[in-house]
């Protein structure tokens, strides 16, 4: 019993000691609780979900979800509210009673809501984490009432440079984050007063100025910096070596210039993320710098526009570092010998290569993959490397995501085991080759019907400009398959089936090749597809019903084929940008189905077999910024509702058999005046573009500072438009944006009459404008010299008179100019700016012109000419205008008496003269 009562004793003093040390168990304070729940009622959100934890079932708001509190005082010392509007949250202004009860608060995490406030942290003497990024902040707290701050993340808000004087009363931060706001102006000096900043963020605002960032060198604490994504310029300090804690180093997307520091690099050896791309960098950089850096992982210089001379070659030493990222492209590269890094063979742990447009020479660096079973990502395109894809002793690379060696020399054979080498490949770049088919039995055939079985992850698939032949495939396994070129190469036959498993794809080219046979049915089956490119092979026939399942066709180009003879009425042509006709056997007038396609930008239907009246409805493709009619037999007069196309900054109606006078309405069309370009796009982007991201963390304590790197490959179906259209008296290809800034007017090879209409003279942003082989009238309008853009004006064969403008002389731009074959008269242009430099073809044809450049002179020579006696004096002149008019009189009067004795002594003629007078002279007539 004794034993029992000694137990008793001893369990409940262990209880009562328990609970004397363990008071925190107890729970949270209930002031908190309430506290916490009047913060939950007053969030309002359409789903009862982000807090349903708090106030339910357990007591203990320490227990509660996002809540954090002090293991013994019990006090609430972190909670969050990260994301709790799920983006179904209206604005909201954070009630600054609300956070009154936690005055031991040291983390508060508010993180990706729609706060445009948050005015209610001033008594939080204690705190020393505030996460607000991602809100609407235009405003922040006062920042002299959180003196205990250590991090501040207000990245991704809309703060302005004005809100951050208050940084300079925080002494102790040690973590800064603005990425993503407003900030302009020079921030930096308040910035560098921080002296125990550990990390400083400021990428994606609008920062610029050079001098400002000699302030960051007083940092000597920094490990982290970003200034990426902004306007600095100037050359980079000499004193940022000072920074020798220095992990992160990111000043890429700026506009530095200037040598780099040679000290930089080689004093700074705690760097483990160095990026410098997108810059103006000039000089040399030596890499061998770099080698005793041993915790280098990332490197980035891409895109210095080759100004920056790179020298990677080191013999007496190799590096200690192990690089994951290797960005080195676009720059000059181990000149004069263009060698691929040779310190790259020892490094075994990469995951991303970039060494594209260094115009590298030697063998394809097939050894970069055998040492690096990692990679993930390996881009070796635009150089000049040679020999064989040789895969043999390539072991199975699992996490090869992209692999571009487009745009070399490379040749031979693709090993049909290549899709077993990379089965997990989602691009695969390797156009602008030479592979080939060296065996005579279609085994380019047999080789992409191996890859598109084997490469099962395949997103993206570009054999473009290479030699392959044999037939396309029969079967096709790559479910994921959005994007496949195989454009430029020599496939033949008909269209098979083989692609039917990528029902997936967005954008499929297999223009310039010798494809023959209808278009199949089955081609409706890709409902997903927006860009479609079978231009340039045999296909004939009519377009099959299918084809009206392809409602989001956005670029289509049957070019150069032998289709028609029209479009099928149940197209859908709605989200249509881009359509390409040119060269079929169409006939009939154009289609009316083309009315309908109102997102249309350019219309080309050149050189078809299309006849009757151009359509008044064309009106109606309000956005139309490019139509291309030349070579048909339409007829008729130009209609009027052409006049409405507003935005038309190239129009070709050229060698058709239009008839009538030029509309003086065409000065309504823009021609490049004044167009808004943001409204309109030349090349059909971000669709099919595959991005790549792979997180590399350089974090401080606190986890807010994750870098990711993004690797944005390619557009799959970034399809620039292009278009052929006759300037300078030859035909020009116009691609992509450069057509944002070419205007042209083609009218010639018709049945035009009349007069240039003057107001053709307000079109003052053109570029060409060509009037040739019709049957115009009268003179050039003087308002041509008003044509202050224009580089090409042809106004040949036609019947054109009067005088050349002289004023036209002061088109500063004017490069092709031809009158030839009509009537002009009179003196032709000064011979000075552009029209020094034309030659007699220009004025040919014209036999009433003289001056330079043709042999006409203007003062006549010849002794047959009717020369006007030089006046020597009024006197001479006066007497010599009296010799004439005597001897003019007396030889009428001479004549004239011959007659009358004539007719008195021959009265046959006499009386046939009164016959005729009284006969043809009513009131001469007698009785």
């Amino acid at each position: 019993m004794e034993v029992s009562s000694d137990l008793y004793l001893v369990v409940l003093y262990g209880t009562f000691l328990s609970l004397l040390l363990g008071y925190g168990s107890l729970g949270c304070l209930e002031e908190e609780k309430v506290g916490l729940l009047q913060l939950k009622a007053s969030i309002k959100h359409q789903y009862d979900t982000a807090l349903s934890s708090w106030g339910r079932e357990v007591g203990d708001c320490c227990r509660w979800k996002y809540v954090t509190c002090d293991n013994k005082t019990n006090r609430v010392i972190r909670f969050s509210l990260r994301s709790i509007s799920n983006f179904e949250l209206e604005e909201w202004s954070l009630n600054a009673s609300l956070l009154l009860p936690f005055q031991q608060l040291q983390n508060l995490d508010l993180s990706n809501n729609c706060l445009t406030g948050i005015q209610g942290l001033l008594r939080l003497k204690k705190l020393r984490v505030l996460n607000v990024r991602g809100n609407e902040l235009t405003t922040i707290p006062i920042l002299s009432a959180l003196p205990s701050l250590k991090v501040l993340d207000l990245r991704g808000n809309d703060i302005n440079s004005s809100q951050l004087q208050g940084l300079k009363y925080l002494s102790r931060l040690e973590v800064l984050n603005l990425q993503l706001n407003r900030l302009m102006g020079d921030i930096l000096p308040i910035i560098g007063t921080l002296g125990y900043l550990k990390s400083l963020s400021l990428g994606y605002n609008n920062l610029n100025g050079s001098s400002s960032i000699e302030g960051l060198c007083k940092l000597i604490n920094l490990e982290e910096l970003d200034l990426s994504h902004n306007r600095f310029e100037g050359s980079l300090p000499a004193c940022l070596n000072n920074l020798t804690s220095l992990r992160l180093l990111d000043l890429s997307e700026n506009d530095f210039h200037g040598t780099i520091p040679s000290s930089l690099f080689s004093n700074l050896k705690s760097l483990e993320y160095i990026s410098l791309s997108d810059n103006h960098f000039e000089g040399s950089i030596y890499f061998g710098s770099l080698f005793n850096h041993s915790r280098l992982e990332v490197f980035d210089l891409t895109n210095n526009n080759k100004y920056l001379k790179v020298e990677t070659e080191n013999p007496t030493s190799s590096p200690q570092f192990q690089l994951k990222i290797l960005r080195l492209s676009n720059c000059t590269l181990n000149l004069p010998s263009r060698i691929v890094p040779s310190f790259l063979l020892s490094q075994y742990d990469l995951r991303v290569v970039d060494l594209s447009y260094n115009h590298m020479t030697g063998d394809v660096p097939t050894w970069l993959l055998v040492n690096n079973t990692k990679l993930e990502y390996i881009r070796l395109e635009s150089n000049n490397l040679t020999g064989v894809l040789a895969l043999g002793s390539i072991s199975i690379h699992n996490h090869m995501l992209e692999l571009d060696f487009s745009s070399n020399c490379i040749h031979g054979e693709l090993p049909p085991f290549f899709g077993s080498i990379f089965p997990i490949l989602a691009v695969l770049n390797l156009s602008g080759n030479a592979f080939q088919d060296l065996s005579n039995n279609n085994l380019s055939g047999q080789l992409l019907e191996h890859m598109m079985m084997g490469c099962i992850s395949l997103e993206v698939l570009k054999l473009s400009n290479n030699s392959l032949h044999g037939t396309l495939p029969t079967k096709s396994n790559l479910t994921l398959l959005s994007s496949l070129y195989l454009d430029n190469n020599n496939f033949w036959g008909e269209i098979s089936r083989g692609f039917l498993n990528s029902s997936s794809l967005i954008l499929l080219d297999i223009s310039s090749n010798s494809l023959w046979g209808q278009i199949p049915d089955w081609i409706g089956d890709f409902s997903s597809l927006i860009t479609l490119r079978l231009s340039s092979n045999y296909l004939n026939g009519a377009l099959p019903t299918g084809f009206c399942k392809l409602n989001e066709l956005s670029f289509l180009d049957l070019s150069h084929n032998k289709i028609g003879p029209t479009i099928p009425p149940c197209a859908n042509l709605t989200n249509m940008k881009f359509l390409h006709l040119e060269s079929n056997n169409l006939t009939g007038p154009i289609p009316h189905v083309l009315a309908q396609a109102t997102s249309l930008v350019t219309l080309n239907l050149r050189d078809s077999k299309l006849s009757s009246p151009i359509p008044p409805w064309l009106s109606l493709l309000s956005k139309l910024r490019v139509l291309l009619l030349k070579g048909n037999q339409l007829e008729d007069l130009i209609p009027l509702q052409l006049c409405q196309l507003k935005s038309i900054s190239i129009l070709d109606l050229s060698y058709n058999h239009l008839s009538g006078i030029i509309p003086p309405c065409l000065d309504n069309i823009t021609f490049g005046r004044e167009v808004p370009l943001m409204d309109y796009t030349f090349s059909v982007d971000g669709y099919g573009t595959w991005v790549h991201a792979s997180p590399q963390s350089y974090s401080f304590e606190n986890q807010l500072f994750v870098y990711q790197e993004l690797f944005i490959t390619f557009t799959a179906s970034a399809e620039r438009e292009e278009i052929e259209f006759i300037t300078k008296s030859r035909s020009e290809s116009y691609m992509g944006n450069i057509l944002y800034f070419m205007s042209g007017l083609d009218l010639s090879g018709n049945q035009l009459i009349g007069l240039i209409p003057p107001e053709i003279g307000n079109l003052s942003g053109i570029h060409t404008l060509n009037l040739s082989y019709n049957k115009l009238t009268g003179s050039i309008p003087q308002t041509f010299s008003n044509l202050k853009e224009i580089e090409s004006l042809d106004l040949s064969h036609n019947g054109l008179t009067g005088q050349i403008p002289p004023q036209m002389v002061g088109l500063n731009f004017l490069t092709v100019f031809t009158v030839a074959h009509n009537n002009l008269s009179g003196k032709t242009p000064e011979r000075k700016f552009q029209f020094a430099t034309f030659e007699q073809s220009s004025y040919e044809g014209n036999p009433l012109l003289c001056g330079l450049p043709l042999e006409r002179s203007c003062t006549p020579t010849n002794a047959l000419t009717v020369v006007k006696p030089p006046v020597l004096n009024n006197r001479e002149n006066s007497s010599w205008e009296a010799i004439f008019l005597w001897s003019f009189g007396g030889s009428y009067g001479v004549a004239f008496l011959g007659i009358v004795v004539f007719l008195y002594f021959n009265s046959y003629y006499r009386e046939l003269l009164f016959y005729f007078i009284g006969k043809h002279v009513p009131f001469l007539q007698l009785g």
